[in-house]
């Protein structure tokens, strides 16, 4: 019996074309899945908090801590400071989240296992990170990439290099987080096809694949917080040198 190719759920396939001139903006599979998990978001975030008391109901509770996590996680890396950029970690942190977590679901499609989408939003982290950066040091932010008192005779080979080293961190961030992904899911994939492969002997592997989806889970929260917690220490170049 042919097993089904584990690499076929990572193609992106258009479900309904859209052409404006030269410019495709079909929807596929992955973009689908992308305004599904911000919605879900959304609807989830505003059901549990459209009720707010002083007193917190325990849905409410479950968000404020939540998002006191994420606060938390920005102060410990960026320190008092950075609170301003809490709410995008707070959206960055649950749309990485959802995407993570939607993939598991049967017909879904894990748009964080894609290096274009991943590293899009972490190519956007580095963009809000120089404007932050100039917005609170002025032009002086851009000693990042040569500082005050190194020699001038080394700046041919020392600029290139801090160039080419903070352009390499969005793709270190996508990375990270694709493979864990797509690795995951390859895995998860293949263990499956065994339940069906095997008919009445595939309780070993359905079993197996239970514990998988529950491993996944976990990844999948994990690698959004470190997702979130690395784009922290990234912006945090924006604000160093300025006092709590």
């Amino acid at each position: 019996m042919s097993m089904h190719n584990p690499l076929e759920q990572f193609e992106i396939d258009v479900y309904i074309p859209i052409h404006i001139g030269s410019f495709d903006i079909s929807l596929t599979n992955a973009s689908i899945t992308m305004i599904g998990a911000v919605l879900l978001a959304i609807i989830l975030i505003w059901g549990l908090t459209r009720k707010l008391k002083i007193i917190p109901h325990p849905a409410q509770s479950l968000v404020e801590s939540l998002y006191y996590f994420v606060q938390n996680m920005v102060e410990s890396t960026i320190g008092h400071k950075g609170l301003s950029v809490v709410p995008f970690i707070f959206s960055l942190f649950l749309f990485i989240l959802f995407g993570n977590l939607l993939g598991l679901f049967p017909y879904m499609f894990t748009f964080t296992s894609h290096l274009s989408i991943v590293g899009a939003i972490a190519f956007l982290a580095l963009i809000i990170s120089m404007i932050l950066g100039v917005y609170h040091k002025g032009f002086s932010w851009f000693h990042v990439f040569f500082p005050k008192g190194v020699p001038w005779l080394i700046a041919p080979i020392m600029i290139p290099i801090e160039i080419i080293s903070f352009l390499s961190k969005p793709f270190s961030l996508t990375l990270r987080l694709v493979m864990n992904m797509t690795v995951g899911h390859i895995m998860l994939e293949v263990v499956a096809g065994f339940v069906f492969a095997l008919g009445l002997a595939g309780f070993v592997p359905l079993l197996f694949t239970a514990i998988l989806i529950l491993f996944e889970l976990f990844i999948g929260v994990l690698q959004a917080y470190i997702y979130s917690i690395l784009s922290c220490i990234y912006l945090s170049e924006a604000f160093e040198g300025e006092n709590d």
